[in-house]
Formats: structure tokens, C-alpha cells, sequence
């Protein structure tokens, strides 16, 4: 079996927001650990679920001018027309 990396996951990431997802944080960490492992998730400072950075610096990579961060809903979309640049949303 070949092992799954954090541009495997940064990938299937953007498949799912392609598709017309939205990637709610707290859903996409448990389905990331449930799906590629342990490995790739962990508590952060505050105790909360979160992703691996590697999985996240992946994420951006292939993701940068297509898919924005919504702050308030801890979620990811694909980019509108309408966002303002950058990758952050209010």
C-alpha cells in the first residue's frame, strides 16, 4: 500500500471543493483522521482539533487563486467573483 501524503490530502481537499463543497474545518479534521490517519491531525494550543500544517501549506499550494477561507464559518469555498483578493474572507 503507498502512503498517503499531505499532498494527497491537499488534493483531495480541492476535489471536494471542485465538486461544490464547502470544507467546514471541524468536519474536514475528523474525516482527514478517520480516512488518511492520525498522523495528520492533531490538538492545538487551545485543545481544539486542527489539521497538519504540512496538509495545510499543501492545501494552499494547489489551491491559492481557486478557493478562499470564510473566518467566521472556519470553512473553505471556492472562489467568486465577488471576494475580495486574497485568500482570507470576512
Amino acid at each position: 500500500m503507498e502512503e498517503v501524503t499531505p499532498e494527497d490530502i491537499a488534493r483531495w481537499m480541492l476535489k471536494r471543493i471542485e465538486n461544490g463543497e464547502e470544507l467546514y474545518q471541524q468536519d474536514v479534521v475528523y474525516e482527514i483522521s478517520q480516512k488518511f490517519g492520525e498522523k495528520f491531525v492533531y490538538d492545538n494550543e487551545r485543545g481544539n482539533p486542527a489539521i497538519d500544517k504540512k496538509v495545510l501549506k499543501a492545501f494552499r499550494e494547489v489551491s491559492e487563486d481557486t478557493v478562499v477561507w470564510e473566518k467566521g464559518m472556519r470553512m473553505w469555498r471556492k472562489r467568486e467573483v465577488y471576494d475580495d483578493p486574497g485568500r482570507g474572507q470576512q
